[in-house]
Protein backbone atom coordinates (compact mmCIF):
# COMPACT_ATOMS: atom_id res chain seq x y z
CA UNK A 1 0.00 0.00 0.00
CA UNK A 2 1.45 3.35 -1.05
CA UNK A 3 2.02 5.71 1.87
CA UNK A 4 1.00 9.31 1.19
CA UNK A 5 3.28 12.21 2.02
CA UNK A 6 2.48 13.84 5.33
CA UNK A 7 1.34 17.42 4.58
CA UNK A 8 2.21 18.55 8.12
CA UNK A 9 5.83 17.47 7.65
CA UNK A 10 6.05 19.24 4.29
CA UNK A 11 4.67 22.50 5.68
CA UNK A 12 6.96 22.38 8.74
CA UNK A 13 9.97 21.82 6.48
CA UNK A 14 8.85 24.66 4.20
CA UNK A 15 8.69 27.01 7.20
CA UNK A 16 12.16 25.96 8.38
CA UNK A 17 13.57 26.17 4.86
CA UNK A 18 12.19 29.69 4.50
CA UNK A 19 13.89 30.72 7.75
CA UNK A 20 17.20 29.28 6.51
CA UNK A 21 16.85 31.24 3.26
CA UNK A 22 16.20 34.44 5.23
CA UNK A 23 19.29 33.73 7.33
CA UNK A 24 21.42 33.32 4.21
CA UNK A 25 20.01 36.52 2.71
CA UNK A 26 20.84 38.43 5.92
CA UNK A 27 24.36 37.02 6.26
CA UNK A 28 26.19 39.68 4.22
CA UNK A 29 25.95 42.08 7.18
CA UNK A 30 28.52 41.24 9.89
CA UNK A 31 27.46 44.03 12.28
CA UNK A 32 25.28 43.35 15.34
CA UNK A 33 22.26 43.83 13.04
CA UNK A 34 23.21 40.52 11.42
CA UNK A 35 22.15 38.87 14.66
CA UNK A 36 18.54 39.81 13.86
CA UNK A 37 18.33 36.22 12.77
CA UNK A 38 15.64 33.52 12.53
CA UNK A 39 17.82 30.71 13.94
CA UNK A 40 16.50 30.95 17.50
CA UNK A 41 12.90 30.88 16.29
CA UNK A 42 13.73 28.06 13.87
CA UNK A 43 15.12 25.94 16.73
CA UNK A 44 12.14 26.61 19.01
CA UNK A 45 9.71 25.91 16.17
CA UNK A 46 11.35 22.61 15.20
CA UNK A 47 11.53 21.48 18.81
CA UNK A 48 7.91 22.33 19.42
CA UNK A 49 6.20 20.96 16.31
CA UNK A 50 8.17 17.88 15.25
CA UNK A 51 6.82 15.02 17.35
CA UNK A 52 9.74 12.72 16.56
CA UNK A 53 12.82 13.55 18.65
CA UNK A 54 15.24 12.85 15.78
CA UNK A 55 13.30 15.17 13.47
CA UNK A 56 13.00 17.85 16.15
CA UNK A 57 16.77 17.97 16.65
CA UNK A 58 18.09 16.61 13.37
CA UNK A 59 16.17 18.64 10.81
CA UNK A 60 16.76 22.13 12.30
CA UNK A 61 20.45 21.26 12.89
CA UNK A 62 20.78 19.95 9.34
CA UNK A 63 19.14 23.13 8.03
CA UNK A 64 21.51 25.28 10.12
CA UNK A 65 24.49 23.31 8.77
CA UNK A 66 23.35 23.64 5.14
CA UNK A 67 22.81 27.39 5.53
CA UNK A 68 26.25 27.67 7.19
CA UNK A 69 27.81 25.91 4.21
CA UNK A 70 26.13 28.29 1.76
CA UNK A 71 27.22 31.31 3.82
CA UNK A 72 30.80 30.15 4.48
CA UNK A 73 31.65 28.52 1.15
CA UNK A 74 29.57 30.47 -1.36
CA UNK A 75 28.88 33.94 0.05
CA UNK A 76 32.09 34.38 2.06
CA UNK A 77 34.14 32.43 -0.50
CA UNK A 78 35.73 30.25 2.19
CA UNK A 79 37.24 33.23 4.04
CA UNK A 80 36.73 31.47 7.39
CA UNK A 81 36.95 27.92 6.04
CA UNK A 82 34.06 25.53 5.60
CA UNK A 83 32.98 26.11 9.20
CA UNK A 84 33.82 28.99 11.51
CA UNK A 85 35.87 28.61 14.70
CA UNK A 86 33.82 27.38 17.63
CA UNK A 87 30.97 26.12 15.45
CA UNK A 88 30.46 23.13 17.79
CA UNK A 89 29.62 25.53 20.67
CA UNK A 90 26.99 27.26 18.54
CA UNK A 91 25.50 23.95 17.40
CA UNK A 92 25.35 22.78 21.01
CA UNK A 93 23.55 26.00 21.98
CA UNK A 94 21.21 25.56 19.01
CA UNK A 95 20.40 21.99 20.15
CA UNK A 96 19.68 23.39 23.63
CA UNK A 97 17.22 25.87 22.10
CA UNK A 98 15.52 22.99 20.26
CA UNK A 99 15.19 21.30 23.65
CA UNK A 100 13.61 24.48 25.05
CA UNK A 101 11.07 24.27 22.21
CA UNK A 102 10.34 20.64 23.10
CA UNK A 103 9.96 21.26 26.83
CA UNK A 104 8.68 24.84 27.16
CA UNK A 105 6.33 24.85 24.17
CA UNK A 106 4.22 21.74 24.65
CA UNK A 107 1.28 24.14 24.61
CA UNK A 108 1.48 27.03 22.15
CA UNK A 109 0.40 30.39 23.54
CA UNK A 110 1.67 33.95 23.25
CA UNK A 111 2.96 33.80 26.82
CA UNK A 112 4.80 30.50 26.30
CA UNK A 113 6.38 31.58 23.00
CA UNK A 114 7.49 34.86 24.60
CA UNK A 115 9.00 33.04 27.61
CA UNK A 116 10.77 30.47 25.42
CA UNK A 117 12.15 33.23 23.18
CA UNK A 118 13.55 35.09 26.20
CA UNK A 119 15.12 31.92 27.61
CA UNK A 120 16.59 31.06 24.20
CA UNK A 121 18.10 34.52 23.66
CA UNK A 122 19.56 34.80 27.17
CA UNK A 123 21.01 31.28 26.98
CA UNK A 124 22.51 31.96 23.56
CA UNK A 125 24.04 35.23 24.78
CA UNK A 126 25.64 33.84 27.95
CA UNK A 127 26.85 30.58 26.44
CA UNK A 128 28.07 31.98 23.09
CA UNK A 129 29.92 34.89 24.71
CA UNK A 130 31.44 32.58 27.32
CA UNK A 131 32.75 30.46 24.44
CA UNK A 132 34.24 33.62 22.86
CA UNK A 133 35.98 34.46 26.14
CA UNK A 134 37.24 30.88 26.59
CA UNK A 135 38.65 30.94 23.05
CA UNK A 136 40.67 34.09 23.82
CA UNK A 137 38.29 36.83 22.68
CA UNK A 138 39.37 40.45 22.34
CA UNK A 139 38.26 43.78 23.75
CA UNK A 140 36.26 45.33 20.90
CA UNK A 141 37.52 48.83 21.75
CA UNK A 142 41.26 48.17 22.05
CA UNK A 143 41.52 44.90 20.07
CA UNK A 144 43.64 43.53 22.93
CA UNK A 145 42.93 40.10 24.43
CA UNK A 146 40.39 40.02 27.24
CA UNK A 147 41.84 39.22 30.67
CA UNK A 148 41.53 35.61 31.77
CA UNK A 149 39.58 36.41 34.93
CA UNK A 150 36.05 37.30 36.00
CA UNK A 151 36.50 40.93 34.86
CA UNK A 152 37.49 39.75 31.36
CA UNK A 153 34.54 37.36 31.20
CA UNK A 154 32.15 40.09 32.36
CA UNK A 155 33.52 42.50 29.76
CA UNK A 156 32.96 39.87 27.07
CA UNK A 157 29.37 39.40 28.26
CA UNK A 158 28.73 43.16 28.35
CA UNK A 159 30.15 43.82 24.88
CA UNK A 160 27.86 41.08 23.58
CA UNK A 161 24.69 42.94 24.68
CA UNK A 162 24.02 44.58 21.27
CA UNK A 163 24.25 41.15 19.60
CA UNK A 164 21.95 39.63 22.23
CA UNK A 165 19.37 42.39 21.77
CA UNK A 166 19.23 41.73 18.04
CA UNK A 167 19.15 37.96 18.53
CA UNK A 168 16.25 38.40 20.96
CA UNK A 169 14.41 40.76 18.58
CA UNK A 170 14.92 38.32 15.70
CA UNK A 171 13.75 35.37 17.80
CA UNK A 172 10.63 37.26 18.89
CA UNK A 173 9.72 38.53 15.40
CA UNK A 174 10.40 35.26 13.58
CA UNK A 175 8.71 33.21 16.34
CA UNK A 176 5.62 35.36 15.87
CA UNK A 177 5.68 34.62 12.14
CA UNK A 178 6.44 30.90 12.49
CA UNK A 179 4.19 29.98 15.40
CA UNK A 180 1.42 32.41 14.45
CA UNK A 181 1.53 31.32 10.82
CA UNK A 182 1.48 27.61 11.56
CA UNK A 183 -1.23 27.88 14.22
CA UNK A 184 -3.36 29.85 11.76
CA UNK A 185 -2.75 27.24 9.03
CA UNK A 186 -3.80 24.44 11.39
CA UNK A 187 -7.15 26.16 11.97
CA UNK A 188 -7.68 26.54 8.21
CA UNK A 189 -6.38 23.08 7.27
CA UNK A 190 -7.06 20.54 10.05
CA UNK A 191 -4.90 17.92 8.26
CA UNK A 192 -1.87 19.88 9.50
CA UNK A 193 -2.74 19.22 13.14
CA UNK A 194 -1.15 16.30 14.98
CA UNK A 195 -3.34 13.23 14.86
CA UNK A 196 -3.42 11.56 18.28
CA UNK A 197 -3.69 7.79 17.97
CA UNK A 198 -5.56 6.01 20.76
CA UNK A 199 -3.61 3.22 22.39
Amino acid sequence: MKQSINPRFLVLMAFIGLMAALRVANSADLSPVAHFTPVGAMALFGGSYFTSRWKAFGLPLLTLWLSDLVINVVLLDGKYGIMYDGWYWIYGIFALIVWFGKTLLKRISVKNVLAASLVAALSHWLLADTSVWLAGGTDLRTQLPLSRDFAGWLQCIVQGIPYMRNFLAGTLVYSTLLFGGFEWLQTRYPKLAVVRVRS
